[in-house]
C-alpha cells in the first residue's frame, strides 16, 4: 500500500475516493461557512441548526489516546462522506461521497502501517467495522483527526455519525440523530471544519 511513493495523506485519500462510486449531489446547498460546534455541553451547532449531541463515554479531551473512550478536541476538517446505499437512496452533499460495502473496516491497530485508514476485509489486523446491523453508520462523515500525519496510538476512526435512539455516549466520536446528520451533510463541504471544545 505504502509502495508507490506516496505519503500516507496521499494514499488515504485515494484510498478513500475509490470505496465506490460517487452519490449525488445535485441539490447540496451552498455551504454556510462557518465551522460546525460542538461543546462540552453535548450540544452541536451549524448555522442556525443547535441539536443535542453525543461524545466519548470519557467526554471531551485534549490529550487524545488509543482506546480512551474520550472524544478529541481541536479542529478538523471534513474529508469524506460515506453511506449505506441500501438503506437510502442518496445522500445530498457538496463532500466527496461513498458508498459503504460489506467488506469495508477502518484499521485501529496502532501496530499496522495502514493505523487510521480505510481497510478492506479481510484484513488481519484490528479494525472496526463499518457495515453494521444497527443504523449508527447509515451515514457518517469522516473526520480529519489524526490523518496528517497519522500518529500511531494517538486515537482513530473518528466519525460523524448517527446517534443511537437513545443518544447513548459513544467510544469517541461525535453522533447526531439522522435528520441532523442529512441537514449538515446539504450545508457542508471539504472546507467546513468541526470545533470541538473541552470546555
Amino acid at each position: 500500500m505504502h509502495s508507490t511513493g506516496l505519503t500516507r495523506r496521499q494514499v488515504f485519500l485515494a484510498t478513500l475516493g475509490s470505496v465506490a462510486s460517487t452519490a449525488s449531489t445535485s441539490k447540496a446547498r451552498t455551504p454556510s461557512g462557518g465551522p460546525i460546534v460542538v461543546t462540552a455541553d453535548r450540544f452541536l451547532t451549524y448555522g442556525n441548526l443547535r441539536v443535542p449531541c453525543v461524545v466519548g463515554y470519557k467526554g471531551i479531551t485534549s490529550e487524545k489516546r488509543e482506546g480512551d473512550g474520550a472524544t478529541p478536541a481541536g479542529r478538523f476538517p471534513l474529508r469524506q462522506l460515506m453511506y449505506r446505499a441500501d438503506r437510502l437512496a442518496h445522500v445530498e452533499t457538496a463532500l466527496p461521497t461513498s458508498k459503504l460495502g460489506r467488506e469495508d473496516a477502518w484499521c485501529d491497530d496502532p501496530k499496522r502501517k495502514e493505523y487510521n485508514t480505510l481497510v478492506r476485509l479481510p484484513f488481519t489486523g484490528h479494525r472496526e467495522l463499518l457495515w453494521r446491523e444497527d443504523h449508527l453508520y447509515d451515514v457518517l462523515i469522516v473526520l480529519g483527526y489524526n490523518d496528517s500525519p497519522v500518529v500511531p496510538g494517538r486515537g482513530s476512526a473518528i466519525f460523524l455519525h448517527v446517534a443511537s435512539p437513545r443518544l447513548a455516549i459513544t467510544n469517541g466520536c461525535i453522533a447526531i440523530t439522522m435528520a441532523a446528520l442529512l441537514e449538515v451533510a446539504r450545508d457542508c463541504d471539504t472546507r467546513t471544519v468541526v470545533d470541538v471544545a473541552v470546555t
